[in-house]
């Protein structure tokens, strides 16, 4: 089984666990609607505004480049802000043919292209891209700066970039429970310190705008999945749709948002960079 702990939207997620399962006198939520919830409120992934991530939007005039595509969800969201042309690519074959039926089956009939590539090279003319994105990735690949390198090279002069990796903090606590296996080729094969990824992105030509933490609630879910000892695609074992409850009652809590924001700083699952080229 591949451990790849990057399940916020882009990879495949734990199946449902009944609505109907109650504890107390409410409904226990599953991961994914708690998920979504918690999204909402960090302000990703917002059609009404074209927001992936705050300070990140997509329109109609945008090329984008989505680099690691996964199921291709960044995919289906540019798309429904209706972008001038969508780019995917991503190592696994599995994954460019699933993107590949969401974009060709999507209502907006935009255009589309997707490749397999390891992004080193990525099969890109200069300047292609007004926005690229790469979620979740550098941590897997041997030469992350190579990588980088030639997100930069696509992106066009006002380019926007979206960068995201696991931040150290959660990582760590990986470090002591999750399987060697997690820690293997194709999956994490490095732990980026915050102030070592902004300098990666500044090395490679980018200047950093904003800085987002995000996903505490996830960087418990995967604590707890080990110690569920669950297999992905699985129901939620109780552990994980106990945590899920008590994450879903804690942000409904009149100060709930202001906890978040602050577990989201302490311990996030991703540390999210929005920059643009340098001048």
């Amino acid at each position: 089984m591949k451990f790849s702990p990057t399940l916020l939207f882009s990879k495949k997620k734990p199946a449902d666990t009944p609505a109907s399962d109650t504890q107390g006198s409410f409904i226990r939520p599953n991961s994914n609607q708690v998920q979504r919830k918690d999204s909402l409120i960090s302000g990703i992934f917002i059609p009404q505004k074209g927001q992936l991530y705050e300070g990140f939007e997509i329109n109609s005039k945008d090329v984008v480049l989505d680099v690691g595509c996964g199921d291709g969800c960044i995919a289906g969201f540019a798309a429904g802000q209706k972008a001038k042309k969508i780019i995917a690519t991503d190592v696994c074959p599995d994954n460019i043919e699933v993107a590949r039926q969401k974009l060709a089956n999507h209502r907006n009939k935009v255009e589309f292209e997707v490749h397999q590539s390891d992004s080193n090279p990525l099969p890109l003319a200069d300047n292609t891209a007004t926005k690229v994105i790469c979620r979740e990735v550098l941590e897997h690949v041997d030469d992350p700066m190579a990588v980088m390198k030639e997100l930069v090279r696509v992106g066009t002069p006002d380019a926007q970039f979206l960068i995201t990796v696991p931040d150290p903090v959660a990582e760590k606590i990986q470090k002591d429970i999750a399987p060697k296996s997690y820690w293997e080729k194709p999956n994490h094969i490095r732990i980026f310190e915050r102030e070592e990824f902004a300098e990666l992105l500044e090395e490679a030509g980018l200047q950093v705008e904003q800085r987002q933490s995000h996903g505490f609630y996830w960087s418990m879910w995967w604590v707890l999945f080990w110690a569920a000892e669950q297999e992905l695609g699985e129901p939620d074992q109780p552990i994980l749709s106990h945590w899920a409850a008590v994450w879903s009652e804690l942000i409904n809590t009149p100060k709930g948002e202001q906890i978040k924001g602050a577990l989201d700083e302490f311990m996030p699952k991703s540390q999210v960079l929005i920059a643009k080229k340098a001048a």
